[in-house]
């Protein structure tokens, strides 16, 4: 029997189209004589749809939408199709309004509705907001050929996350592919909506392995592919055969259908066509973003970009991405010297834009920069020079940019990255202006690995793109990757000023953000007291900032975006401060 993974990029809120998408997929399977075609989880609404689904009209339109769907599917093809269903009767049970459904479709019609048991909190989901857990175990009897049938149990994404012998722990009661097991199911299929953070497709295929071996039954996975917002779905979805050998994989960062035959009588998959997984951490990353950035602006409307470009690597990076994205032709990118810019910094970001066959344009801020001197002059009088002098000149670039994008409809990418947004080493209404944050999930030193390997993989993109270089010279020039970073504010200034150098500082920001280190911890890893208190307080000064930056790409697990809900008001970084010296002194005297 041959079964169908569709893995699509849907988006949110577009019921017809996403539908005409399915559709589309299965007539292309149903002439290959698949019998049964998964599609991801919410696949006609797409994920997440956030607060869409406090809209009555919303849920009733999907409802229509997939009856209409399910009429035009193909004879003799199954197909099961992500939906929110209503919860009826909900209010008076005091219960959420909402199922995260699985419809099966077949012959005109909706046959079967299988809701989903575990509902997410954590990360970047919010699910107990909008949605009740089902309390059925989900399978079905298809039919197939000789009329035959197999037992099909369902699973929506977090369904399948919850295997305490290989996490070590449950996060919910029950285990669904367990209870699947127990109901004696041929195959499991899962309808899911999983988001991209590096290394994170080596952990899924690793813990479907584990299930399927353990529970000696196959497993399907459909995973949802595409940008929406800040959260990258890369799809990925894999046949996992039942020993926990992968059969069948798709690609990576774009739509695809992929097709497994399963052998009814080892009640098996048998090989197919398997695509490599990207194993190098910089070209994972970077394939993200170019897809982060090409949907973010199909989706919302946009087919150009404008970014400030200063002869820095983060500007540069981004500028390679948004050329790789949206082809060189649809970018701008914007110099904008003033006095203090040095002559190196001008002449690298015209390279750049040579190499990447993008178009550059020049405007010198020197003389704005003297009548915001000559306005404050007054006011700012008796007064040292200092951070508000030198903000103002990022936020005259800001302006900057906001006119050009408003002007001719741009999207305007900002550049900063993870290390700067994380201790507010930005401008609020300057660099931090923009549209989509481009690299704002990438810490610094992260952004010179992928550079560098991007100059030894000029052509290394997503699909069949290929950076538009216009040169033998590497894509980014090879001073922007030696010279210390520099916001070049001031005469002299680099970074390591304000900052520590970006190895330390980034260290100490992964344990802090990442792995939610305690302060005693990181300086038992070698890193200065002084600094870790330092970052922290930094840390914590910043959230406003954070709070109004564009929407945040996420590529790590954890984002300054959906998942990041820190109080802006807040004494945290006194108090941890202490408590880390209290530990620290507590523990030098303890025998």
């Amino acid at each position: 029997m041959k079964i169908a993974i569709a893995q699509l990029n849907p988006t949110i809120g577009d019921l017809t189209q996403n539908a005409d998408q399915i559709l589309q997929a299965v007539q292309a399977a149903a002439q290959q004589g698949v019998r049964l075609v998964l599609t991801p989880e919410l696949s006609l609404c797409g994920y997440p749809p956030r607060d869409l689904l406090l809209r009555p009209r919303f849920i009733t339109g999907m409802r229509q939408v997939l009856e209409d769907l399910a009429a035009k599917i193909p004879a003799g093809v199954a197909v099961l199709v992500g939906f929110a269903e209503p919860n009826e009767g909900a209010s008076d049970r005091g219960e959420k309004p909402l199922f995260n459904s699985t419809a099966w479709l077949e012959a005109g019609q909706v046959k079967q509705v299988f809701h989903k048991q575990l509902l997410p909190t954590y990360d970047v989901f919010d699910e107990d907001r909008y949605f009740e857990p089902g309390r059925a175990v989900n399978h079905f009897q298809l039919t197939v050929e000789h009329g035959k049938t197999i037992h099909v149990g369902v699973t929506i994404c977090e369904d399948l996350w919850n295997d305490e012998q290989f996490w070590g722990q449950r996060r919910y009661p029950n285990n669904p592919i367990a209870l699947l097991k127990e109901a004696g199911v041929d195959l499991i299929v899962n309808l899911s909506a999983s988001p991209f953070n590096a290394g994170k497709q080596q952990i899924r295929e690793a813990m479907l392995s584990h299930s399927a071996a353990r529970f000696d039954v196959p497993i399907l996975y459909a995973n949802q592919v595409g940008a929406n917002d800040d959260l990258i779905f890369d799809g990925s979805s894999v046949a996992m055969g039942r020993r926990g050998s992968v059969m069948s994989r798709a690609s990576a960062f774009q739509a695809d259908v992929i097709m497994v035959n399963y052998d009814l009588r080892s009640q098996d998959f048998e090989p197919s066509t398997t695509r490599s997984r990207i194993t190098n951490i910089n070209e994972e990353i970077w394939s993200a973003l170019v897809l982060g950035v090409e949907d973010y602006a199909r989706k919302c409307g946009f087919t150009k970009a404008v970014i400030g470009l200063s002869g820095g690597v983060d500007s540069a990076m981004v500028a390679a991405i948004a050329a790789a994205a949206l082809g060189p032709e649809n970018v701008l990118a914007v110099l904008m010297p003033s006095p203090y810019s040095s002559e190196h910094s001008i002449s690298d970001a015209e390279q750049l834009v040579r190499n990447l066959g993008i178009r550059g344009e020049t405007l010198k801020i020197g003389a704005l920069m003297k009548d915001y001197d000559q306005t404050l002059d007054e006011l700012f009088a008796d007064t040292e020079f200092g951070v508000a002098e030198e903000n103002i000149q990022s936020r005259i670039r800001g302006n900057l940019l906001m006119a050009i994008a408003n002007k001719f409809g741009h999207l305007l990418l900002s550049t900063g990255n993870k290390s700067e947004m994380a201790v507010g080493y930005c401008t609020l209404y300057g660099d931090m202006n923009g549209g989509l944050a481009v690299i704002a999930d990438v810490p610094k030193t992260r952004v010179y690995d992928i550079c560098h390997w991007l100059n030894q993989h000029p052509q290394c993109v997503l699909t069949d793109k290929k950076l538009p270089t216009q040169t033998t010279d590497p894509v980014i020039p090879a001073n922007i990757l030696t010279k210390p970073p520099s916001a070049e504010l001031k005469p002299g200034q680099v970074d390591q000023d304000s900052l520590p150098s970006y190895d330390i500082l980034d260290d100490i920001l992964e344990r802090l953000v990442q792995r939610h280190e305690a302060v005693e911890d990181i300086v038992a890893a070698g890193h200065n007291p002084a600094i870790v208190d330092k970052v922290i307080r930094l840390m914590c000064r910043a959230e406003f900032k954070r709070r109004q930056a564009p929407p945040v790409l996420k590529v790590t697990n954890r984002a300054f975006g959906t998942e990041w809900r820190m109080p802006i008001a807040s004494r945290w970084s006194q108090n941890i401060a202490q408590l880390g010296t209290a530990r620290s002194k507590a523990t030098s005297v303890a025998p």
